[in-house]
């Protein structure tokens, strides 16, 4: 039986488990995220504890993101994530036993919330780095969109369940269920293996230009690489600029309009927010079910456009039906764009430098969020509920502009007409089924992964050791600082000493040249590149 485009990707078993895992660990996030603001309060803790709570957990959320960026390259997403669930497991089961002790207390819980905090910002990076390890890339929207689908299943039907956990049996139990779900997390991320990265001819890949980033991750800095790219600032420019309004509308302004000119109480509320949910899964799952357009940049900015137009008349169509109808619209272009947007970017980082470009991207989105709320609360205020979804509008359109004039963007994550995305053979997945996402990933011994970009290229080799040089379906070696070329379209190989002089077809080797030709005999170039790979070539 053909599965539908969307759920393709869950045959691969690695995609299924972390699935699993995150859906569990995200349901557990739900039930923390009602039990500890009801245990703080029920307690006679008050808004005082628990704001500092939620600051010791938000400073170090932020704060880490980047080096979780960073941790995610040095010794893999994988590795990264299943050490922070372990760390924020402990951590919740200590807070489900301060919680048995009686009433909260700063002594006990802001540490608990500095560890819990810290474990987030390190995990994020590297959740959204893992999916290249798992699927193909022809496989990469799909899996977003499971991904997104299964996290919105989670958040919608969380705190359904720890509400009742905490109405039935109190705090502890909604807790002891959170450090369950970091260790079923955990658990599942020990039993995920890689899979072959295959490069796809992506024109903007970053991996293209004359200045990529080298297969060694750290022969590139984070700021080397985000001044080298236009793409990548763009990007955060974006999410920076989008999020300053969206953010406020979502935990400022929204509630402030249904409790106050809407008069729906709690119940509308929650329908509002309800409705925004709905919206981002199914788009999630459209965007899934989609095939990738040609220019998915382009698609997500006219998407997320059309959801701030419906946010700009929610504050006045005067009824919740009505606000939920509009914000369900929103979420559903947002959910559309998110999973794009996250499909190229993965697409398009070197590997190498995937966690560190992600911890950038990362930091925009939870680094906005205190400002935007703070203008959120002073707009309201001052000058009106609507005043602010008006900001939130302008800001976005202003966003999208700026990002459809530039061409970096414009071409962020285009594929070539005629170019396909390649999937590796079940044959070649058989061999890397031992595999470790940890050294997929370039952590220490290693092997490192090539780079993705056209499969015709240049690579130089620096160092003192041989380095691997991935060109088409075949890897060969070569000395320390000896740059290879394959011919495009002759199935030749040129060997080129740095300094040394060049010369044309036909013409006699000079200052160091050698055309080096497959000569095993009834096959093509390409499939002999495996045996020219065992004796390096001298002078």
């Amino acid at each position: 039986m053909t599965l539908p485009r969307s759920l393709t990707p869950l045959r691969h078993r690695s995609l299924r488990l972390l699935l699993a895992g995150q859906v569990a660990s995200n349901v557990g996030d739900a039930c923390y995220a009602v039990a500890l603001p009801w245990y703080v309060l029920a307690a006679h803790g008050g808004t005082v504890l628990l704001g500092t709570v939620l600051v010791a957990y938000g400073i170090p959320r932020t704060g880490l993101i980047a080096i979780g960026g960073w941790a995610s390259d040095r010794w893999g997403s994988q590795t990264v994530m299943m050490a922070t669930d372990v760390a924020r497991c402990l951590g919740v089961a200590a807070l489900g036993a301060v919680t048995a002790l009686g009433p909260g207390r700063a002594v006990f819980l802001a540490p608990i919330a500095v560890v819990l905090g810290a474990g987030e910002g390190l995990f994020l990076p590297a959740s959204y780095a893992i999916l290249p390890s798992l699927v193909p890339d022809d496989d990469l929207q799909a899996a977003n969109a499971l991904t997104s689908s299964g996290a919105q299943i989670a958040l919608l039907a969380g705190p359904a369940i720890g509400g009742a956990l905490v109405a039935f049996a109190g705090p502890s139990l909604a807790f002891a269920l959170d450090a369950a779900s970091f260790a079923v997390s955990a658990a599942t991320l020990a039993r995920l293996r890689a899979v072959p990265r295959v490069a796809t001819q992506a024109s903007t890949s970053a991996t293209d230009t004359a200045d990529a980033a080298p297969a060694d991750g750290n022969a590139m800095s984070t700021f080397d690489f985000f001044r080298s790219q236009r793409a990548l600032q763009v990007i955060l420019l974006l999410t920076i600029t989008i999020n300053l309004g969206s953010d406020g509308v979502a935990s400022v302004a929204l509630p402030t309009l249904a409790h106050g000119p809407l008069r729906s109480g709690v119940g509308g509320y929650g329908l509002i927010v309800a409705a925004a949910g709905a919206g981002a899964l199914l788009g999630a799952m459209i965007a899934g079910q989609s095939r990738p357009p040609r220019r998915p940049g382009v698609t997500a900015l006219l998407a997320f456009q059309i959801g701030g137009a419906c946010i700009l008349v929610a504050p006045y169509l005067g009824n919740t039906i009505g606000v939920a109808a509009v914000t369900a619209v929103d979420g559903l272009m947002v959910g559309f764009g998110n999973v794009l947007c996250f499909a190229a970017f993965q697409r398009w980082a070197p590997p190498a430098l995937l966690g560190r470009a992600t911890g950038v991207v990362t930091l925009g989105i939870f680094g906005v969020y205190p400002l935007s709320v703070a203008l959120a609360a002073i707009f309201t205020r001052d000058l009106g509920i609507a005043s602010f979804f008006l900001f939130a509008a302008v800001t976005e359109t202003a966003a999208i502009v700026f990002g459809l004039s530039q061409k970096s963007w414009r071409d962020f994550g285009m594929v070539e007409p005629g170019s396909r995305q390649r999937r590796a053979s079940p044959a070649a997945r058989d061999d890397r089924s031992a595999t470790q996402l940890g050294d997929s990933r370039g952590g220490r011994g290693s092997q490192q992964p090539a780079a993705r970009g056209p499969p015709v290229g240049r690579r130089v080799l620096r160092g003192a050791e041989l380095r691997r040089v991935d060109l088409d379906e075949g890897v060969r070696r070569e000395p320390a600082g000896v740059a290879l070329r394959q011919q495009p379209g002759r199935g030749e190989f040129r060997q080129q000493r740095p300094g040394l002089g060049s010369r044309q077809p036909g013409q006699a080797r000079r200052g160091g040249l050698r055309e080096i030709k497959p000569h095993v005999h009834g096959k093509q170039p390409e499939q002999a590149l495996g045996r020219l790979a065992q004796q390096p070539v001298g002078p």
